[in-house]
């Protein structure tokens, strides 16, 4: 028994490097094939400029076109192009720009056709001249078209419209043969009227015009077929589900699945103006980003290195690798980079280090205990002991990602995809190739007789200053929970004092756009608007040498500004278009962002009450929203913007204070099941927090020095966004130790019952059977 072991340690070591391996070798061939999309902000993209038209029912109005808006964002997310930016212009104007769009006109002709579905049944075939059929179509509310096959049909007023649709999907029929085609899914309503129209069609013979249904898109007969002879006369076709055939292409029935269930546009579009935008961002601005971005990788680095020497380098090591694998995942599902999200992306970076962290701080006490005959066995022991927290941990990130990913929209969505591959990629760079390269420097020879180079052989200095002075953080977690609530009234007051100064993405603004005579350069004329107060102002290059500034909401005054500026360096210039400007970040999308975000702390709220217990879950989630308060009122008071580069870092910053919440709780249910259960919870929670303390410092100085990198050597565009994350980073830092953990005590204590104990200190509180705690938490 005693050689198998070894001999099962070697097989296991053999099957996750055969798995690093496998991973490395996909994440390599696809960064090396297939190139990630760069976002508007740093490559630019296609410019659509679409104009909404009036019909006899419906105007063209600011109302209609702000729909239409909706509907456009619909579609786009379902071509799948991420990170567009969509704004209605004016009153009947919408402006779309695509990041990356590989086929422009194949998006202009998607984006602009009306989708109007209807479903009809067929009174027979025409007869007359198509002048006698549009006078039928005016008497009796008919209509007359072709089919596929050119046989004009006549046709009764519709049955059924697009607003009747519940879905639509493009599937291959393989059992038929009958190739690719749409199937759509009605409404119940909707349902119960294919039934009938179905079922009055079935009365009549087999090959009669009469027992055919025609769907109709836009003013054509995409399908008319006939119904199945199985059908019975008045039954119908239950179910509320039919498809639509006809030699579909893959490209045809995934474009005419996604028009069906986007909806119909409330009018019609006319496709205007189409051109090339440059990057909103200058040449110099996303450079100095590129550089913070690897000087801060490396400052992390390095501090990973310093506190946990071999073990820190190899961590490092799989740190790359996590790199090239998120990089690689992003790339094959097509995401968008933008410079946020590359700040992001390398912020991920930073908190993975957090995986790493929790491995070897476990390795460190089980090296400390002495229970471990050499460094390998401790590092195996550290893998086993930290694997619960980091799963919790990473599961609570993948639910909220999952449900920003299938419920919000536009960059939220977005973010979702991103947030959900960063958690993925860390658990295989933690869990598979750290084990792997530390278990096998750990078995080596010279590294077993020098165990000190391992940096897991001692305790650290952060712990050992805790273990020397043991303090009782937790005597009186109330006045911590009143130091919490004060902080969190003085800067939440910031938001009805000074009000929230939302960007141009949420309020809209104005768009002018101009033509000079010499060409200007859009990074000095960033750098002349800046100077002349309007450091927000957006500058595009635009179609063939002219210029594009949107800005907030200007006087005529301050327009007068922008345009003398431009002229300062243009020579004579010329106003092309002077519009008003709607929000891109609309009404639509907020609403299911929010949604999405709440359903998303529900859903971690239930997860953490399942896993630890209730009360564990309801802390977590009160530190969080003491955490996201905090943070909108510091940038309140400092009249930052509420803009979508705020909303990325706020979104991280939940992710972030969940997991520190999860990591803590992980240790103390470990100690409410160990040997000193026995002691008050007071005591396990102090105990637990002094000991994850190590793990929270040096997960903190990782994100920390790259934030602090970002928000120094980076541009204007990248500061706030590095400042919200380092006040979300302390705060949640904060939060997870001095908010959640008395909450819980608390909730605990007035649970179990055991208030009249804590007068006389908390040392004495008499412990509570989890059995009876669990029960009066759920009742």
């Amino acid at each position: 028994m005693k050689r198998s072991r070894p001999r099962s340690r070697a097989h296991s070591l053999r099957g996750r490097a055969l798995v690093a391996l496998l991973v490395m070798a996909a994440a390599v061939t696809i960064a090396l094939t297939m190139p990630v999309r760069l976002g508007l902000d740093l490559r630019g993209g296609t410019q659509i400029v679409l104009e909404t038209k009036s019909t006899k029912t419906t105007k063209a109005d600011r109302e209609a076109t702000d729909r239409t808006v909706e509907v456009l964002r619909g579609r786009i997310d379902a071509l799948g192009v991420a990170e567009p930016t969509i704004v209605r212009s004016g009153d009947n104007r919408v402006v779309v720009e695509l990041p990356g769009v590989q086929d422009p006109q194949q998006a202009a002709d998607v984006l602009g056709r009306t989708a109007q579905l209807t479903v009809h049944p067929v009174l027979g075939t025409a007869e007359g001249t198509g002048a006698d059929a549009g006078a039928a179509e005016g008497e009796k509310g008919e209509r007359v078209l072709p089919d596929e096959e050119g046989l004009r049909l006549r046709l009764e007023a519709p049955t059924l419209t697009g607003e009747d649709v519940k879905g639509a999907d493009a599937r291959f029929d393989q059992q038929s043969g009958a190739g690719w085609q749409v199937t759509v899914d009605f409404e119940d309503a909707g349902g119960d009227r294919w039934a009938k129209v179905t079922g009055e069609a079935a009365c009549h013979p087999a090959g009669d015009p009469r027992r055919r249904v025609a769907i109709v898109l836009d003013n054509k007969i995409i399908s008319s077929p006939q119904v199945d002879p199985s059908v019975a006369c008045g039954a119908g076709i239950a179910g509320g589900t039919t498809q639509i055939t006809g030699s579909f292409s893959d490209a045809e029935a995934r474009e005419l699945a996604l028009l069906i269930k986007g909806g119909a546009l409330p009018v019609p579009v006319e496709t205007i103006e189409q051109r090339t935008i440059g990057a909103t961002l200058g040449d110099e601005a996303i450079s100095a980003g590129a550089w913070a971005a690897v000087i801060g990788t490396a400052l992390t680095a390095l501090f990973i290195i310093v506190v946990y020497r071999l073990m820190g380098a190899l961590a490092t090591v799989a740190l790359l690798c996590y790199g090239l694998i998120s990089y690689a995942a992003l790339a094959a599902v097509g995401a968008t980079l933008t410079l946020p999200g590359l700040a992001g992306f390398v912020l991920a970076i930073g908190m993975a280090v957090d995986a790493n962290v929790l491995v070897f701080e476990r390795a460190r006490e089980e090296q400390a205990a002495r229970t471990r005959p050499s460094t390998r066995s401790s590092l195996t022991a550290g893998f086993r002991s930290a694997f619960s927290a980091i799963a919790d941990s990473n599961v609570t990130t993948l639910i909220a990602a999952a449900l920003l990913f299938f419920l919000a929209s536009g960059p939220v969505k977005g973010f979702g995809v991103t947030l959900g591959i960063g958690v993925l990629a860390s658990m295989v760079s933690a869990l598979v190739i750290t084990r792997v390269l530390a278990e096998f420097a750990a078995s080596r020879p010279a590294v077993f007789r020098r165990p000190h180079i391992t940096g897991i052989s001692t305790t650290g200095p952060v712990r050992d200053a805790l273990l020397r002075r043991d303090p009782f953080l937790m005597r009186r977690p109330r006045r911590w929970l009143a130091a919490s609530a004060l902080v969190m009234v003085a800067a939440g007051s910031g938001i009805l004092v000074r009000g929230l100064d939302f960007g141009i993405e949420f309020t809209g603004g104005r768009l002018i756009e101009y033509s000079t005579t010499t060409q200007v350069d859009a990074d000095r004329a960033r750098d002349a608007l800046a100077d002349a107060g309007f450091p927000r102002a957006v500058v595009q290059s635009s179609g063939d040498g002219d210029l594009t500034v949107r800005t907030e909401e200007l006087t005529d005054a301050e327009a007068e500004t922008v345009t003398r500026t431009i002229g300062e360096l243009g020579g004579e210039t010329e106003k092309l278009r002077d519009e008003l400007i709607g929000p891109s970040l609309g009404e639509e999308l907020r609403k299911d962002a929010l949604l999405a975000l709440g359903l998303a702390l529900a859903a971690q709220l239930l997860y953490l009450a399942v896993r630890f217990r209730l009360l564990f879950g309801t802390a977590a989630v009160s530190a969080l929203a003491h955490d996201v308060v905090i943070l909108v009122g510091v940038f309140a008071w400092l009249g930052k913007p509420i803009d979508g580069v705020f909303l990325a870092a706020l979104l991280t910053v939940i992710g972030y204070s969940v997991n520190d919440s999860v990591v803590l709780f992980d240790r103390i249910r470990e100690l409410l099941a160990g040997k000193d259960r026995k002691a008050s919870f007071a005591r396990l929670t102090n105990r637990a927090i002094l000991q994850t303390l190590p793990r929270t410092v040096n997960t903190g100085m990782g994100a920390v020095l790259i934030l602090a990198s970002l928000a120094v050597l980076a541009d204007d565009s990248l500061t706030d966004f590095a400042l919200a994350l380092l006040i979300g980073v302390g705060v949640g830092t904060y939060s997870s130790v001095f908010t959640a953990s008395p909450l819980a005590i608390e909730m605990y204590d007035r649970g179990a019952g055991a208030r009249p104990a804590r007068r006389k200190g908390r040392g004495t509180e008499k412990p509570v059977p989890a059995s009876r705690v669990e029960r009066q938490e759920v009742s």
